[in-house]
C-alpha cells in the first residue's frame, strides 16, 4: 500500500483557502499512486484553541469534503477537524478517515496537550481507530490513526500493537520540539514492530509558532524511507504488512511484553 503525507502550511482559521490548496495536492499524491492520503491536524484551520468557533458538525463540509476527496480519488484520506460531537462536552480533536466507497471512521484524540491548554478547550476521547485499509490489489493495511500529542503516550500504541500493521500520526508539532517528534516517531515503530506514518504541517500559525514539518514514513525496524522538511511536499513511501508479521516473527520481542 502507498502512503502519501501531504506536508503544507495552514492559513490561520480560514477552512475554504486549506480545503482548495489541499485539495491541488491532493491530485498529485493520486497520480503518485497513493492508497492513503494524510494530512496534518486540523487541516481545515490549523490548530487553534478557538474550539468553539472553528468547530464543525459531525458531519460538518470538512467531513464531507474528506468524503468528497476519497470518492474522486479512489483512496483513504484522513486528517483532523475541531469538531462538535455528540456525547461530549466540549468540542473533540477528532481524526476522520474517509474511503472511496463513503465509509468514514472517526478518532477523537484521547489526549490533549494540557500544557498548551488543549484540555480547557477541547474534551478527550475515548476509543481508538484500527481501519483495514484493502488496496485494489487485495493487501490489507490494518491502520490504527492517533494525534499530535497521543505520540507521547507509548501505552495508546502498545495496546493497539497486536491488531496494527501501520500507525498514522497526524500533526502540528512545533519546530522546536522537532527531535522529540522524531525520536518518538522512530521509538513507536521500533517498538511496535510497525510502520509509522506521520504527517505535520510546516510554516508559522496565528500564534507565530513555527512548523519545521519532518513528515515521514517509518519500517517496523525504525528505518526511515521517506521524509521531508521545512517545505511543502509530499512524503511518499509503500508498507507491507507482510513486513510487519515477517519481522514480528524473525524478532518475536512482542511475546515478552508484561
Amino acid at each position: 500500500m502507498r502512503v502519501a503525507a501531504i506536508q503544507s502550511d495552514l492559513e490561520w482559521e480560514d477552512h475554504e483557502t486549506n480545503r482548495r490548496r489541499l485539495a491541488d495536492r491532493m491530485w498529485a499524491a493520486a497520480a503518485a499512486g497513493a492508497h492513503l492520503v494524510v494530512l496534518p491536524e486540523m487541516f481545515p484551520t490549523g490548530f487553534s484553541m478557538n474550539a468553539e468557533e472553528i468547530a464543525e458538525d459531525h458531519d460538518g463540509e470538512s467531513v464531507q469534503w474528506l468524503a468528497d476527496q476519497a470518492s474522486t480519488h479512489g483512496l483513504h484520506v484522513c486528517g483532523s477537524i475541531s469538531m462538535r460531537s455528540p456525547g461530549y462536552d466540549k468540542p473533540t480533536n477528532t481524526l476522520v478517515v474517509a474511503g472511496p466507497d463513503g465509509e468514514i471512521g472517526r478518532y477523537a484524540k484521547i489526549h490533549p496537550f494540557s500544557f498548551a491548554g488543549e484540555t480547557e478547550h477541547y474534551s478527550p476521547g475515548r476509543d481508538f481507530l484500527t481501519v483495514p485499509i484493502t488496496t485494489a490489489g487485495g493487501e490489507v493495511v490494518r491502520t490504527t490513526f492517533f494525534v499530535c500529542y497521543d505520540l507521547r503516550f507509548a501505552d495508546e500504541f502498545w495496546a493497539t500493537a497486536a491488531d496494527t500493521d501501520l500507525y498514522v500520526v497526524v500533526a502540528n508539532w512545533p519546530r522546536a520540539r522537532r527531535r522529540h517528534w522524531q525520536t518518538l516517531l522512530t521509538a513507536r515503530a521500533i517498538e511496535n514492530q510497525a510502520y509509522v506514518a506521520a504527517c505535520n504541517r510546516v510554516g508559522t500559525d496565528g500564534n507565530d509558532i513555527e512548523y519545521s514539518g519532518d513528515s515521514m514514513v517509518i519500517d517496523p525496524l525504525g528505518y526511515a524511507l521517506a521524509t521531508g522538511a521545512m517545505t511543502h511536499t509530499l512524503v511518499l513511501a509503500d508498507v507491507d504488512p507482510a513486513e510487519v508479521a515477517d519481522v514480528r516473527t524473525r524478532f518475536p520481542f512482542m511475546a515478552d511484553r508484561r
